[in-house]
Order: C-alpha cells, then structure tokens, then sequence
C-alpha cells in the first residue's frame, strides 16, 4: 500500500511576511491520518483552525490567501503556496501548522527553508492509504486575448508533471529559460525546484507598497529586478529560475486540492489565480477526475513511493 505521511516531530521557524512585514512564528505538527493540512491562527483570541482546500482560497491576488469557507472576511493566512509546494514535493498529507499572524513567512523567498524544516523533522509513514486525484480527461481555463492571453490546463497523466512558460519582455528575464518541464516523479524537486526564489521589478515597488503589499521584501528573500538586469548579489541560483518559480507556485497552488495530483499540468503565463480557478473548473466536473489509491506500491508511478531524498 502506498501510505500517507506526517511528520515524526514538530519543527518551528520565525520570519516576516512578505507582503505584510510582520514577524511571524510557526509550528509545524504531526497530524493523524486523514486530516489533510490545516492552518491554525493562534494569535487571535479564539483560535481559528482552516483546513487547506480549493474553496478556501479566498484571496489570489500577489499570492494564495485561504479563509474557512473562502469567506474573504473571515481571518485568513496569505502566501501559502511555497510552504504548500514543499509539503507536495516532501508528499506530505497531514499537517497542522500553527501560526502566530495572518501570513506565512517568507524566510528566503523560495520552499528551500520549508523542506529544510519538514525533512529535519523527520517524515513519518502512517498506515492509511495515500489518495490521489486523477485526472480523466483535459480541462482548460483561459483568460485574455492577444498579447494578454494567458492560460492553463490539466490532461490524464499516470503520474506528474509540470510544463510552465513565460513571457515577461524584459530583458533581464529574456536571456534566461523561458520554458521549465519538471516531473514530480524524478525526486529531484529539492534540488531542481525548491530553490528558485519569488521576484519582483523596482518599477512597481512604490505602487505596490501603497497597497500594502511587499512591505517584507528585500533582497534576502526576493530576486529583485530593476529596468534591464537583476539586482541581487550573486544573481540567479538558476539559469531558469524564474520559470522555475512558476513552477514552484503551481505545484503550491494546486495542492490546496487537498491531494496530490495525477495530471500533466501545462500553463502560459499563468498564476495563482489562474490555477485556482482550473482547480476549481476541474473538482466541479465530477467526470473529470477520481480518487484512485494504490494497494500495490508497483502499480504507482514511478518515483511515487520513494521518500525525498535529504540535501
């Protein structure tokens, strides 16, 4: 049987939000068979637990906001995606996640410092079966015309695999890889993905910043880009890392499925609302997806059973 898995002990990091620049503590917990991954915002007076999943993203704007319910008046946790992209790349079902703010912090901008937390922790096989979605024929959604179009899709895949293209015109993101094709079943997600930073442009921090929105940012947990180069110290960890960030915010996005995908999943210039919404357009079509579990580990895609190898 291919099994769910946890964490064997708690871990905990301190940082500040990205957009709100607050401090914020977390505490990541073993969670039993079943629970999927819940947030819980303990700084407020009544502690408010919200399960992760595709109707609680209330917010997609700069990031992936969830409310309980979706309700986007209720209390929320932002920027989920790089902690939720860590936990699928680990195959990590079940977690509670303890958090002192409405964020979750940024620490250096990628799921590095996630994975560095989840896997010192330890992960731990529970003895309850590992479900996937399974993805039974294409789904689309598009947004745009001309020059605006941007668009994404999920086609049946026995396992998965992640295509992401960009195109930004500028000259700095021009000279890198403009395409990334990543399978989940290689392993190699620590080492491929996992690493490649958020970024942003100079051009639209002080617009930004009067929303109040990247008040966290510098250049310790962003890659920062100004009219023709990128900024940073040492440059890019990838020659395709912004691509690769993409990518990295997909595999996030799409994991507030509450179960891994079986899916090829392909998108032009895309983003977190781009991804919500064919997560929605798919889960809304009962025909186009089943829960599948694998009683023999053989018949799982390749790469599946295998547990994260360590840095």
């Amino acid at each position: 049987m291919l099994q769910q898995r946890t964490l064997k002990s708690l871990t905990r990091a301190v940082g500040v939000g990205l957009h709100s620049g607050q401090r914020v503590e977390l505490t990541l917990r073993p969670a039993a068979p079943d629970t999927g991954i819940v947030f819980r915002r303990v700084d407020l007076p009544q502690p408010v637990e919200i399960p992760v999943n595709a109707g609680a993203v209330s917010d997609t704007r700069m990031a992936s906001t969830i409310s309980p319910g979706g309700d986007p008046g209720g209390p929320r946790v932002q920027t989920i995606e790089h902690l939720m992209s860590a936990c699928a790349g680990l195959g990590l079902d079940n977690l509670m996640v303890d958090i002192t703010a409405d964020e979750v912090p940024i620490l250096d901008g990628s799921a590095t410092a996630f994975v560095f937390l989840l896997q010192g922790a330890g992960i731990a096989l529970q003895d309850a079966p590992k479900r996937f979605i399974r993805v039974k024929k294409p789904v689309e959604v598009r947004q745009g015309e001309g020059a605006q179009l941007m668009w994404a899709r999920l086609e049946p895949f026995h396992g998965y695999k992640l295509t992401f293209q960009i195109d930004f015109n500028h000259p700095a993101l021009n000279a890198t890889g403009q395409q990334v094709t990543f399978d989940m079943g290689s392993g190699r997600y620590t080492h491929e993905i996992a690493r490649a930073r958020t970024f942003g442009f100079t051009k639209d921090v002080a617009a930004m910043r009067a929303r109040g929105l990247t008040l966290g940012a510098n250049m310790d947990n962003a890659i920062v880009v100004d009219d023709e180069r990128v900024l940073n110290e040492g440059g890019l960890r990838y020659g395709d890392e912004f691509a690769k960030h993409k990518i990295l915010d997909a595999i996030g996005d799409l994991y507030v499925a509450g179960r891994p995908l079986l899916a090829a999943y392909t998108s032009y210039k895309g983003g977190h609302a781009l991804n919500n919404r064919l997560l929605r357009t798919l889960l809304a079509d009962a025909d186009a997806w089943e829960l599948v579990t694998f009683a023999d580990v053989a018949d799982a895609p390749a790469g599946f059973a295998q547990l994260a190898p360590a840095w």
